[in-house]
């Protein structure tokens, strides 16, 4: 499940809700590298980039970044922290535990929560059937 998240060929797969492709996953898997991703909604093909920067990277148990998406006018959003961790469960399968804090609004934090929860079913599938 590290590798999902962290190998771009993997991610590309499951990477944003349903309805939007991954286009482009760009970045450097370590503490301190940056990280670019473009999901394209499939209705309309509008592109909507998010980016951040990898805060901790210890493989295959933790991966810590930011996150912030990008805003019209060039500029970064409202940036936020996540927090994946992978703990090996039950011979062979993984625990994930994902936290993103701190929004700011309600709307924010429950449209993000939409979000990573279509992308998460689509990871799942993904792990299911390598």
């Amino acid at each position: 499940v590290f590798k999902a998240w962290t190998d771009p060929a993997h991610a590309a797969r499951w990477a944003g809700p349903r309805g939007f492709t991954a286009t482009r996953l760009e970045g450097e898997v370590r503490p301190g590298g940056a990280w670019r991703t473009c999901l394209r909604r499939d209705a309309d093909g509008e592109e909507l980039w998010q980016g951040g920067t990898y805060r901790e990277v210890v493989e295959p148990e933790r991966l810590v970044f930011t996150f912030a998406w990008d805003r019209d006018d060039g500029g970064r959003g409202h940036e936020t922290l996540v927090t994946v961790t992978f703990a090996e469960q039950d011979k062979g399968k993984t625990r994930m535990t994902f936290r993103q804090a701190v929004f700011e609004s309600v709307g924010q934090r429950d449209g993000h929560q939409g979000g990573w929860n279509s992308a998460f079913d689509r990871l799942a599938e993904r792990v299911a059937n390598p």
